[in-house]
């Protein structure tokens, strides 16, 4: 069992690294947040057809099963595109840094989602203790409001999604889940891409240009087939609360990879590394304590 954990915490690092690389990717596309979610949707699909169909992992599922399926999917699709516009709206580093708060989310949202599950005091904290650490990276100006709702908006949603994975991965494969769900998110943008380029004039799907093509690849293959599936697979053995805790390390990343490329040091100061550690620290704490609790389990069931 501890072998497995450890493969399981492997996974689940490896994706939020290469989650990392999402949002330098999407402010690098000179797309706005529906065709980028739109072209990444489509690009994943078409690599996770192909890599499923020739592992033989394409399952079919009744209708029920796709429904539900289906719906986290469209959450997925809400999340991305919330996550795009809010760094269209703000930045890479601000957007990543609202997007830590998805843990505080998640120790709320369980409990009432899924019904069976009490309230933890414990991850409330943890949670909490992130967001004291959102708070100490940035002193938010009103320049920014726009993104930061936007990022929070995005922050709630990835917390839901992760909720309802963790439910769906009891019965179904990681990869029945995963391509379900963002073939769906591809089917429900498809329908409602007329109306959203009603709403925003200036968008357009017409095929992207130059390296647009190169950062969408990357970004559909490596950042979301790819990463996406490890990070379901790691799901299967760790909670939604970890997950999401554990995804604070993504703004990190983000950030550090942002100031290199973008130049965005402007933002940072004495706060910056002071929330980096209260976050890092959050993390390693609460996958000290998890890993103490299952070296317990295994003793006491011995």
């Amino acid at each position: 069992m501890a072998a497995l954990m450890r493969k399981a915490y492997l996974q689940m690092h490896l994706a939020i690294f290469l989650w990392g690389f999402t949002g330098i990717l999407g402010k690098a596309i000179n797309l706005s947040e529906g065709p980028i979610v739109w072209y990444r949707l489509l690009l994943t699909c078409i690599s996770l057809l192909i890599i499923f169909t020739a592992l033989g992992k394409i399952v079919r599922l009744p209708w029920r099963d796709l429904l539900a399926i289906s719906g986290v999917g469209a959450i997925v699709t809400i999340h991305w595109l919330l996550f795009y516009a809010a760094i269209k709206y703000s930045n890479v580093s601000i957007t990543l840094s609202c997007l830590a708060s998805s843990a505080l989310w998640t120790a709320m949202l369980e409990p009432v989602l899924l019904k069976n599950k009490k309230f933890d005091y414990k991850e409330l904290i943890f949670g909490l203790i992130v967001v004291i650490g959102i708070y100490l990276i940035f002193h938010f100006e009103k320049l920014y409001t726009t993104g930061i709702v936007l990022a929070l908006a995005s922050a709630i949603a990835g917390a839901v999604f992760t909720i309802f994975n963790k439910r769906l991965l009891e019965v179904h494969t990681a990869e029945s889940v995963v391509f379900y769900e963002l073939l769906a998110g591809l089917a429900l943008l498809t329908l409602c891409m007329p109306l959203y380029m009603w709403a925003f004039p200036q968008t357009t799907l017409l095929p992207p240009s130059g390296m647009d093509w190169l950062y969408l690849i990357l970004l559909s293959v490596i950042c979301t087939s790819f990463a996406f599936t490890l990070s379901l697979y790691a799901l299967q053995r760790v909670s939604a609360f970890t997950m999401n805790l554990s995804v604070n390390l993504e703004p990190i990343y983000s950030i550090i990879l942002a100031v290199i490329i973008f130049n965005e040091h402007e933002l940072l100061h004495g706060g910056f590394y002071a929330g980096a550690s209260v976050i890092l620290l959050s993390v390693f704490v609460h996958a000290f304590f998890s890993y103490r609790k299952l070296r317990s389990g295994r003793h006491l069931g011995a």
